[in-house]
């Protein structure tokens, strides 16, 4: 009597990212790849002669001169103006962000309510906080709070207060369409197994929506932490007043202390960046997902994917 003996089941092979991409996009063909790399070189010596013409009209006007960069070499220029400053420029954009992101949930979630009486107050105050410039508000808290109400407002809070306003509207709109990104038919199987509306936001919508929303939540962040540098109008002591009106007024070397300190606030964005694309990555990794991640403000997307590419 003979046997038989089952083949064991073959595991399918996970995919390798190259391969997933190749097929979810477009795989630039022999002439895009050709044209690419020499876009990539031209882009290439493009900023390098931008950089070189800049450090010769730098020298012409003697803004290369070591006496304007030794300021720079001191320990006492640093712990006496620059990092003050540095650290009040990160505690009103810590401030604001810790204050803005639950706003943002907020007035997202409420948007998206089907009571009128929460949907259009809500919509009300998105879309007008978002039509208002920053500097603006940062304007009317400062100065429109004394005058009005007779408060004594301090630059910090008028800073922080207008960054909230500001950037808690955008980061409504994200929640919004991060929420909105998830498959309806997902809603509509939740409420068919009996889930009340508010269980179906806390246990379906959300989690899947925070994924989808975090790389263009992080990005409206970094445009807070930036955006802190309007504080500068209301004397606020941050980061580009030391370095636009302090060091220049003692050492007459305006050119080069922007120059520190627009370096200072690249470190901080790329550092800021590299963080949320891991925290990206490993929510992605933890938490299946149907959503799309949803676009920075003001990023342009190919239609159709989540990235731009380039195709023959």
């Amino acid at each position: 009597m003979s046997t038989m003996t089952a083949e064991p089941k073959k595991v399918p092979k996970r995919a390798s990212s190259a391969e997933r991409v190749s097929v979810l996009y477009d795989a630039p063909g022999p002439r895009a790849r050709m044209r690419n790399n020499v876009l990539t070189v031209l882009v290439i010596l493009a900023a390098l002669f931008a950089v070189y013409a800049m450090v010769i009209k730098l020298d012409e006007k003697n803004q290369l001169s070591a006496d304007l960069w030794t300021p720079f070499l001191r320990g006492d220029v640093w712990v006496n103006l620059i990092l003050p400053g540095l650290f009040n420029t990160l505690g009103a954009a810590v401030v604001a962000a810790l204050i803005a992101v639950p706003f943002g949930f907020v007035f997202g979630i409420g948007r998206l309510s089907d009571h009128a009486w929460i949907r259009i107050p809500s919509g009300v105050v998105v879309e007008f906080f978002r039509a208002i410039p920053l500097l603006i508000m940062i304007f009317a808290v400062m100065y429109g709070g004394s005058a009005v109400f007779g408060l004594t407002v301090t630059p910090f809070t008028a800073v922080v207060t207008g960054l909230v306003l500001y950037n808690g509207s955008v980061l409504a709109e994200i929640v919004r369409a991060g929420i909105q990104s998830i498959p309806r038919g997902q809603t509509e199987a939740a409420l068919a197994i009996g889930l009340r509306k508010g269980q179906v936001m806390r246990m379906i919508l959300l989690p899947q929506g925070v994924t989808a929303m975090m790389p263009a939540i992080v990005a409206q962040l970094i445009v807070l932490l930036k955006d802190t540098a309007l504080g500068f109008i209301v004397s606020f002591e941050d980061l580009l007043n030391a370095g636009a009106r302090v060091l220049p007024s003692n050492f007459n070397n305006i050119i080069p202390a922007v120059i520190v300190i627009a370096t200072v606030y690249i470190i901080i964005n790329l550092i800021v960046g590299a963080f949320a694309t891991w925290l990206e990555k490993r929510s992605r990794r933890s938490r299946k997902t149907s959503a799309r991640p949803i676009a920075p403000p003001g990023a342009v997307v190919s239609p159709g994917s989540d990235t731009i590419s380039a195709v023959d």
